[in-house]
């Protein structure tokens, strides 16, 4: 948080939008849903006071509200009529359900709930969720001791967030939706940990990179004695590799601003600036996939991302070199490449 503040009220901005937008993604991408990253970008940033001029579709926004929701008002209790407004934010175009039998903002059926694996014929039942009757109580107990645990000074809030989150995705209320809300409670629970809405780390996506231990994990858990400690242990190493990871990202920001902050009187176009921008964050492609700016940019790949003609990149190139914004690496003629000079 000290880095951050560090680096200005701009850049802490937009390190949280970045790192909420991959909490989202990543989280229905483990689940084997691709949205659309613009639109929730969109929805985010309008909620966050940023302004974008994506369009946003009903499913952006519902995620949105249920992200920050989750995070931003971390000290509001969680209750059954939160978690099926979360629910019914999930799905917001319900009708369209119907034919798949996903009851939308309500508990599951009295069918077995099962996470199942392999051929039709032969099927292999990974988990199979507590029957539905009685989840009423179940669901009564995790809310009281979800609430309740938060001030209990005995219990650490790290251990806390993994409790919860093995115990609301083995209850498997819902008939969708279910891991979703899962890492949004998790999401709630170190929001509260910390007692701090604004997040500059996303679990999801180092989870999404270990999916297959994921799961695998969770089925020797739930299927052995119950005892928490592998999965635990689990779930922390996990978080761990996502702290370090937010902590390479905040340095890059970090430098970021420094750059800014040496540069700012430097009279550069908008051009300049947009290409600058690109290759301090990383995220330069060429036109072509798969050929990226790893090594540097050249004159030719200046002037396409500029939009600008031969000789105008030519001038802008020399006027970075000339004002310490770009270095020259090795090579000449058509080979020379430039990169942020640090």
């Amino acid at each position: 948080m000290g880095m951050m503040g560090a680096a200005g009220t701009h850049a802490s901005a937009q390190s949280e939008l970045d790192a909420l937008l991959q909490n989202v993604i990543t989280s229905s991408a483990i689940e084997g849903e691709q949205l659309n990253v613009g639109s929730v970008r969109s929805s985010l940033a309008r909620r966050l006071g940023i302004e974008s001029d994506e369009r946003v579709t009903p499913r952006s926004e519902g995620l949105a509200e249920l992200m920050l929701d989750a995070t931003q008002q971390h000290q509001a209790p969680l209750t059954s009529e939160r978690l099926m407004r979360w629910h019914s934010l999930l799905f917001p175009d319900s009708s369209a359900l119907l034919s798949n039998n996903i009851r939308v903002g309500v508990l599951r059926g009295s069918e077995p709930m099962q996470v199942v694996s392999g051929r039709i014929d032969r099927p292999v039942v990974h988990f199979e969720a507590p029957p539905r009757e009685g989840l009423e109580k179940r669901m009564d107990d995790f809310f009281y001791w979800f609430n309740s645990s938060q001030f209990d000074t005995t219990l650490d809030p790290l251990i806390r967030a993994g409790i919860a989150h093995f115990w609301f995705v083995t209850l498997h209320p819902f008939d969708d939706g279910n891991g979703r809300l899962t890492r949004a409670i998790t999401d709630l629970a170190l929001a509260q940990g910390e007692n701090q809405a604004i997040r500059f780390y996303a679990m999801s996506a180092d989870i999404l990179n270990s999916r297959q231990e994921y799961y695998r994990i969770l089925e020797a858990t739930q299927c052995g004695a119950l005892d928490l400690t592998p999965w635990l242990s689990w779930f922390l190493q996990i978080l761990l590799h996502t702290l370090d990871q937010a902590v390479l990202r905040i340095d890059r920001v970090l430098a970021n601003a420094r750059f800014w902050q040496q540069h700012r009187k430097d009279g550069l176009s908008l051009e300049q600036i947009k290409v600058l921008n690109r290759l301090l964050n990383g995220d330069l492609l060429a036109e072509k996939a798969g050929t990226g700016f790893e090594g540097g940019i050249s004159a030719a790949q200046y002037q396409a991302v500029a939009k600008v003609s031969k000789a105008t990149a030519t001038r802008h190139l020399s006027d970075l070199l000339e004002k310490g914004c770009l270095q020259k690496l090795p090579g000449g003629g058509r080979s020379t490449r430039y990169q942020i000079a640090r």
